[in-house]
């Protein structure tokens, strides 16, 4: 695998050989200095990052690609339909520049939330490259196997009663209903956390974002999958400092590993190549 740093980017990238791409847009935590201004102090604490992300995947499949988006979901959600329109319609949500956290507490300072301008700047600077390079990956990985698969990797509080009720499942898999992947792929997936002895469930609360819903094409030999991670399964607390805890990560990274690389071996079978 090679590094491909961007520094003037709003994202990094590691290429690999394989045909798994690992998307991860909400892992940043950069807040240019001119936007960090006009959020309140709760907003500055970007809550809602999916915390540690990154580490927890590192190396599970040595050779996926890593797209990852370096700024955070307040400056403007990646995985949100640059249209405006909700992926949820009819439950709460947060926008694609959200105006409050999951809690539904306002994170812009008063009379600083962001206008449509800001939007707009927004989508050209941040989302539109982030995506640009989440599809020239898939271009690449496609054009070698003659299959991609994006694994968008995210993470959230475990109780969060604005957006749900109750515990989350520890393994929430989202194929948006089977839309977004081939059944195999699905399949491998939905056994692995079957397996795994941690709590799961398919397409519940959380069924894909706009990335696995936009990307995921399996007529066209384009497969999405997401996995929304109860934060519970790798964090020491849910709360500030949003520590890591090795320990949980130690008993939840064998599953990963496994789910990848099934799910990798699933997409070079539909693919025509040996697993």
């Amino acid at each position: 695998m090679t590094d491909h740093p961007s520094p003037s980017a709003p994202f990094e990238i590691r290429r690999g050989s394989s045909p798994v791409i690992l998307g991860m847009p909400h892992t940043g935590t950069h807040v240019p200095q001119d936007i960090a201004a006009r959020l309140n102090a709760h907003g500055r604490t970007v809550g809602d990052t999916d915390w540690h992300i990154h580490r927890l995947y590192e190396d599970l499949l040595p050779e996926a690609t890593v797209v990852r988006a370096t700024f955070s979901r307040y400056v403007i959600d990646a995985n949100r339909d640059p249209s405006g329109h909700s992926l949820y319609p009819g439950q709460n949500t947060t926008s694609l520049v959200p105006l409050t956290d999951f809690d539904d507490v306002p994170i812009w300072r008063d009379g600083e939330a962001p206008t449509d301008t800001d939007i707009a700047e927004r989508i050209a600077g941040f989302h539109r490259p982030y995506h640009a390079a989440i599809e020239a990956e898939i271009a690449r990985v496609k054009a070698e196997h003659g299959v991609a698969v994006l694994f968008d990797c995210h993470s959230i509080r475990s109780k969060i009663p604005f957006l749900f009720e109750g515990v989350l499942p520890a393994l929430n898999l989202g194929t948006d209903g089977g839309l977004t992947c081939d059944a195999a792929i699905e399949s491998v997936a939905v056994e692995v956390a079957k397996a795994s002895g941690f709590s799961h469930v398919l397409n519940g609360r959380f069924r894909g974002g706009w990335t696995t819903r936009h990307y995921g094409k399996p007529e066209d030999g384009v497969h999405a999958i997401q996995l929304e991670l109860a934060q519970s399964t790798h964090l020491a607390s849910e709360s500030l400092p949003y520590d890591y805890d090795p320990e949980k990560a130690a008993s939840l990274r064998p599953v990963l590993a496994r789910m990848l690389s099934e799910i990798e071996a699933a997409a070079l079978r539909l693919a025509g190549k040996s697993a």
